[in-house]
């Protein structure tokens, strides 16, 4: 009797541990696919890992979809959604237009988010020049992070103009500053800001390198793809100022090796992308006190024992 009381005491224990030691932060991911169109949406393991992947953000960043029609992304939030068994997140989508030089090679960018804890106040496509892909903005409002509102801005740049797309992202950042009265911003998605791509003399002709006020989240040495034959930092986050910088929970920006995790066969994981997600956590809007939730923790954990011991 007493191995079977002291069992729903340590489960207990590990419950209330994992409860305190859970994050509470506001995620944000970005996940570069290979092409993601109708085909490949009728792969349920690609679909299944998909939905895992993007379950796990608050808002997720989704590059090279291929959906015209919008019947991928149908298919994923209905799976999103129907999957989910409590509901507490329900997610809508919000895209940009087909975008692309060669019409049989036409991409969106799509931002997946949970509809109960942020919403879209606006959105635009940039349309200066010098983009294979215009960067795609959207301005988020959330009750649930500490800087509230902000706007993130969806980059997929062309490897062999990588280094002048993202120069040309200030230009980006000073068009939002003035259509929107707001310099909390966050650049996100695959850069190419990696390997040959953008070397470290090459980083002296980028503006978001050299203008102070932006700081970039994940670092050079960082390896943010599938493949062995590659090792380098392609995916990146930049926010603009100190203020938004403070919001982001430190060290949670993050490469998310999803083969790793769920198991899955590297050929597996390069079918559905060379590039890892990444992540990023901002703080919550609520603050609590650290004292006074683990006295009612322990509190709450002494008197369920007790009440087990007496079984």
């Amino acid at each position: 009797m007493r191995w079977c009381c002291s069992f729903p005491r340590a489960l207990l224990l590990v419950l209330l541990l994992g409860w305190w030691g859970r994050s509470t932060g506001f995620k944000i991911c970005s996940f570069k696919l290979q092409s993601l169109n109708s085909t490949k949406a009728a792969n349920k393991r690609v679909m299944y890992t998909l939905k895992r992947v993007v379950s796990r953000c608050d808002v997720c960043l989704l590059q090279g979809v291929n959906d015209p029609n919008g019947s991928v992304m149908k298919h994923l939030v209905t799976k999103l959604n129907r999957d989910n068994d409590s509901y507490d997140h329900q997610y809508q989508t919000v895209a940009s237009r087909s975008l692309g030089a060669n019409p049989n090679d036409m991409q969106e960018y799509v931002f997946l988010y949970r509809k109960e804890i942020v919403s879209v106040s606006d959105r635009h496509q940039y349309e200066g020049k010098g983009f294979a892909r215009p960067p795609f903005m959207v301005r988020f409002k959330s009750s649930q992070t500490s800087v509230g509102d902000f706007v993130l801005v969806a980059v997929n740049t062309l490897p062999s103009r990588a280094v002048q797309e993202m120069d040309q992202l200030y230009d980006v950042f000073t068009d939002i500053s003035k259509r929107w009265k707001t310099e909390a911003v966050m650049f996100l998605g695959n850069f190419n800001a990696g390997c040959s791509h953008m070397t470290r003399p090459k980083k002296k002709e980028i503006r978001l390198f050299t203008k102070k006020g932006f700081y970039w989240l994940i670092g050079d040495h960082v390896d943010t793809t599938t493949t062995d034959t590659t090792d380098c930092a392609y995916d990146r986050f930049v926010v603009h100022g100190k203020s938004f910088l403070k919001q982001v929970e430190p060290g949670t920006a993050s490469v998310f090796n999803y083969a790793k995790t769920y198991q899955i066969k590297k050929m597996e994981a390069m079918h559905i992308s060379e590039h890892f997600p990444i992540e990023v956590e901002l703080k919550s809007s609520t603050h609590l006190p650290q004292a006074t939730p683990l006295l009612i923790l322990l509190s709450l954990s002494a008197f369920l024992l007790s009440g087990l011991a007496a079984l």
